[in-house]
């Protein structure tokens, strides 16, 4: 099994995402990850979905998603030629003695502190789920008091825009 993940356009209604994710659980294909949000046009929405499953099964699936009313465009996103992230925020512990630590992990990382407390620092990143373990292998030994991770979001390299054209523009 490798992982894939699809671009969904969809038109932006109520019971539109219920029913895209409905038909992954009713195949019985697992969601790694979920993430939806606004196009740049208001009336569409792009849901990106993470599922880890063999070539053919999933082929079945795109093609019953297609057949959806909502359902405007489906694309496969291949790793080499999209950037795909994930936002992760974490408070850890850190007291004064471990701060300047913690603030020197933050920053091996690109990652940022987004709330400071007595006791503790917020830390906002950004990157691969790769990327995000790491950080969170090094930060563990601080002591991880709460954290939230989103799904992947993705989007083609280059110039050519998934989202173009009069039928996406007219949902």
């Amino acid at each position: 099994m490798t992982l894939h993940t699809l671009s969904v356009l969809v038109e932006n209604k109520p019971g539109v995402l219920a029913r895209v994710s409905g038909l992954f659980s009713r195949r019985g294909f697992n969601i790694d990850s979920l993430a939806v949000g606004e196009t740049e046009n208001p009336d569409v929405s792009r849901i990106t979905i993470v599922v880890n499953a063999e070539s053919s099964p999933l082929e079945q699936v795109t093609k019953q998603l297609n057949k959806l009313v909502n359902v405007l465009k489906i694309v496969e996103l291949d790793a080499q030629v999209s950037v795909a992230r994930e936002l992760l925020l974490v408070k850890v512990r850190a007291d004064r003695s471990a701060r300047a630590q913690v603030l020197e992990t933050v920053g091996l990382f690109r990652a940022r502190v987004v709330d400071v407390a007595p006791d503790t620092l917020t830390i906002e990143a950004t990157g691969t789920p790769d990327k995000l373990d790491a950080l969170l292998r090094d930060l563990e030994p601080f002591g991880i008091k709460e954290m939230v991770q989103s799904g992947t979001v993705a989007i083609g390299r280059g110039s050519r825009a998934i989202t173009a054209g009069p039928a996406l523009r007219a949902a």
